[in-house]
C-alpha cells in the first residue's frame, strides 16, 4: 500500500497549491480506513513541505515517482518517502528516504542504536536513522517481488532537515550504516548534497510505473525461522532486525555481558504473535554462542524444538544440537550459574514443576533463573492455554525479585505475521473477547482472513494452499477425543452434518506435523503449533467456544476429556474463585493463538453458535 502515489511534478503542485498534509491525511483516511494521528499529521506538514524543496531542482526529472507513506508487505512497517525512476542504462531505481524532525540526539553504545526524542515526552533509545533506513530496504527486497525481480537498485538514506551537524549524528561508531544510507542534516550544503544523491541514482523518470508495480505486485514467500535455521547458526544473516527488534537485542547482549554470578541479570520481553520473539531469540543464541558465552535456547513446547532439529539433521551434529536447544523441565538439578545465559522462548508456557509426573523440581522459572547468571524470557500473557502454564509476566518478576537479580523489560510491537496487520490483531483480541479495543475491523487487504461455511470448504481451501509451498495447515480446538490413538482405522474430528472427518496429527508424525508431507490431511491442535508460523492456518472453532450475537461464549465442559490443558477444572472449580475466569481466559487464548500462527491468511469454521452478521469477514 502507498498512502499517496503521484510524480514530482504533481506532488509539487500539490505542494504549491494545496496544504499536503491535508493531501496526504484524506489519502490515509481514504486508504487504511482510520485517521492520521497529531504526530503524523504535523510531520507530514513540516517534512513533505521539506521534501518539495529538496525536490524544487530542474536537474530532477519532472516525472519521477513519488511515494509517501509506502507499507512493506507482510509487515506493520512505511517507508516515509520514496522515489523511483532509472539510471541512465534503464536500470530501475528507488530512493529511500527515512525523515526524521530530530533536532539533538545523544550517543549509545550499543550498535546501530541511538538516543534521541522519537516524538514522546522522554528520549528513548532506538535505532539510528541510517539503520532504519538500510533495514527497510532489506525489509522491502525481501518481501517485494517487483523490487526483488526487476532487480531494482534500493538507495535507502535519511534526512533529519532540523538537525545542525555536531559530530553525534555522524560519530564514527555509526559509520557502518552511514556507508549504507547517508545521513543528510539541516543548510544548504546539506540540501545540495541530498538533490545530488537523489539525481545520482535516479536520472531519468518512470511516471510511477515502479512504484505502481510494487504496490500492486506479488509479495515475496516470507522467511521461515526453522528454514533460515541452520544458515544463521553459520553466521549467515538471514533476517535483519527491525526498530524495536534491535533495541531488544543489542540490550539482551548488553545484560548479557553485565552479567556475573553477584550481578543476576533477568531481561522480559514482551510481545504479541508475530512479533518476532522467536526471531530475536535465534539470533542470541548464535551471537552470544559466538561470544564464548555457554548458552541454550530454551522452550516447554517440544514441537519448535522437534522442527529446529529436523531442519538441523545433516547440517549440525545432533549432540550439537542438544547442546544449544533444551526442554525447560531439566533445571531442577542444574547447579547456580552453570550458564552464562539462557534465552527462554514462550516462557508463558513454563510449568511449576517438571518431569512426566509433574513431581520434580519446584518452579521452573526460578531454577532457570538460578541456573544462570543472565536468563532472558520472551513472553506473552496473552499465549498461556493450560491451568498448568505458570510463565505470566508477574511470576517472572517474582522470581527475578527473589533471586536479587537486575531486572530489565521490554516490549516488542512491530508485527511481521497476520499480513503484517496490527490492526487483525487488535481486531481478534476485541471480537474474541479478550480485551476490548476500538477496533471493530481491520484492513482486509492486508490479510486474508475468511468465515467459510463447512469444515469441508475449510480443509479444501488449506488443501489448495499448500500445494504451493507445504505451508498450510487445520488446527482446532481440542474438543474430540482422540480414538484413533488406539485404533488407527477411527477418526477424530467428526462433523456429521457435512460428512466431515478428520484425524488428529498425534500419531505418526508428532510434533514433526507442521511440516509432514502428508499431514496435511490431519488436523493439529495447539500443543504442536504454538511457537510455530505457518503461510495459511484453517481453524475449525469447537463447541468449546459459541458465537451468539457475535460475542463468544466459552463452555469449557465441552472440551474433550482427553485434553489435558484443564486437567482439574471439574474438580477444582466448586473451590477455586478465580478458577472460571482462568479457564474463561485460556479457552479464548488458544483461539487466538491458533488464529495467529499464518503469515498471509486465516479460515475459520465455527461449529457452534450462529454466523449471522459476521459474513461480512469474508
Amino acid at each position: 500500500m502507498i498512502v499517496y502515489q503521484a510524480t514530482k511534478h504533481k506532488f509539487l503542485d500539490d505542494n504549491n497549491n494545496r496544504n499536503i498534509e491535508d493531501v496526504i491525511n484524506a489519502a490515509y483516511v481514504q486508504k487504511t480506513g482510520r485517521y492520521a494521528t497529531d504526530s503524523e499529521f504535523k510531520s507530514w506538514a513540516a517534512s513533505l513541505r521539506e521534501m518539495s524543496r529538496v525536490l524544487r531542482d530542474p536537474q530532477i526529472p519532472d516525472d519521477i515517482g513519488v511515494g509517501v507513506e509506502f507499507g512493506i508487505p507482510q509487515t506493520a512497517k512505511r517507508i516515509d518517502f520514496i522515489l523511483s525512476g532509472t539510471d541512465d542504462t534503464g536500470t530501475p531505481h528507488v530512493v529511500i528516504v527515512e525523515l526524521k524532525q530530530w533536532s539533538s540526539a545523544k550517543l549509545s553504545d550499543r550498535d546501530g542504536l541511538i538516543v534521541a526524542n522519537r516524538g514522546g515526552r522522554t528520549e528513548t533509545e532506538g535505532p539510528h536513522p541510517s539503520y532504519q533506513a538500510w533495514s527497510y530496504a532489506a525489509l522491502l527486497n525481501g518481501f517485494n517481488e517487483a523490487v526483488y525481480e526487476s532487480g531494482t537498485a534500493l538507495q535507502p538514506c535519511a534526512y533529519l532537515h532540523n538537525y545542525r551537524d555536531d559530530g553525534i549524528i555522524r560519530d564514527a561508531r555509526y559509520t557502518p550504516y552511514v556507508d549504507k544510507a547517508p545521513v543528510f542534516l539541516k543548510g544548504e550544503d546539506e540540501l545540495k548534497r541530498l538533490r545530488d544523491f537523489i539525481k545520482k541514482h535516479v536520472k531519468k523518470g518512470d511516471k510511477g510505473e515502479l512504484l505502481y508495480r510494487m504496490e500492486n505486485g506479488r509479495i515475496r514467500p516470507s522467511k521461515m525461522l526453522a528454514d533460515s535455521l541452520a544458515k544463521m547458526l553459520k553466521g549467515n544473516q538471514e533476517f535483519v532486525l527491525i526498530d524495536d527488534q534491535k533495541v531488544v537485542y543489542e540490550t539482551c547482549l548488553a545484560r548479557a555481558e553485565q552479567a556475573s554470578e553477584t550481578r543476576k541479570q533477568v531481561v522480559i520481553v514482551k510481545g504479541g504473535p508475530g512479533t518476532g520473539k522467536s526471531v530475536v531469540a535465534v539470533n542470541l543464541l548464535v551471537a552470544l554462542t559466538k561470544r564464548g558465552q555457554v548458552t541454550k535456547y530454551v522452550s516447554k513446547n517440544a514441537a519448535p524444538r522437534a522442527v529446529y532439529a529436523k531442519k538441523l539433521a545433516g547440517q549440525v551434529r545432533r549432540a550439537d544440537v542438544g547442546n544449544m536447544f533444551s526442554g525447560s523441565g531439566g533445571f531442577h538439578n542444574a547447579e547456580p550459574n552453570v550458564f552464562d545465559t539462557l534465552v527462554v522462548d514462550e516462557a508463558h508456557r513454563l510449568n511449576a514443576k517438571s518431569g512426566l509426573y509433574g513431581n520434580l523440581g519446584e518452579n521452573q522459572v526460578m531454577e532457570l533463573i538460578r541456573s544462570a547468571k543472565c536468563t532472558i524470557f520472551f513472553v506473552d500473557d496473552d499465549q498461556i492455554v493450560t491451568l498448568a502454564d505458570i510463565g505470566h509476566t508477574r511470576e517472572l518478576m517474582h522470581w527475578a525479585n527473589a533471586a536479587g537479580a537486575e531486572i530489565t523489560t521490554l516490549e516488542l510491537s512491530s508485527q511481521f505475521r497476520c499480513g503484517g496487520s496490527d490492526g487483525y490483531i487488535a481486531w481478534l483480541d476485541n471480537w474474541l473477547g479478550i480485551r476490548e479495543t476500538a477496533n471493530t475491523d481491520f484492513d482486509r487487504d492486508s490479510f486474508d482472513f475468511r468465515i467459510v461455511d463447512s469444515p469441508v470448504e475449510l480443509h479444501d481451501l488449506i488443501r489448495e494452499k499448500n500445494k504451493v509451498n507445504n505451508r498450510s495447515r487445520v488446527v482446532a480446538g481440542y474438543c474430540w477425543d482422540w480414538k484413533s490413538k488406539k485404533n488407527p482405522d477411527a477418526y477424530d474430528i467428526v462433523i456429521p452434518a457435512f460428512d466431515y472427518k478428520a484425524k488428529w496429527n498425534l500419531g505418526t508424525d508428532g510434533s514433526l506435523w507442521i511440516m509432514a508431507p502428508n499431514s496435511v490431511n490431519q488436523v493439529g491442535c495447539i500443543h504442536t503449533c504454538q511457537g510455530l508460523e505457518l503461510d495459511y492456518v484453517g481453524v475449525i472453532v469447537g463447541p468449546d467456544l459459541e458465537l451468539c450475537n457475535n460475542a463468544f461464549k466459552v463452555h469449557a465442559n465441552k472440551r474433550s476429556a482427553h485434553d489435558k490443558t484443564l486437567r482439574g477444572y471439574r474438580s477444582r472449580k466448586s473451590k477455586d474463585a478465580t478458577l472460571e475466569e482462568r479457564v474463561n481466559r485460556i479457552v479464548r487464548n488458544t483461539y487466538k493463538t491458533l488464529m495467529t500462527r499464518g503469515l498471509k491468511g486465516c479460515y475459520i469454521y465455527i461449529t457452534s453458535g450462529k454466523q449471522s452478521g459476521m459474513r461480512n469477514a469474508n
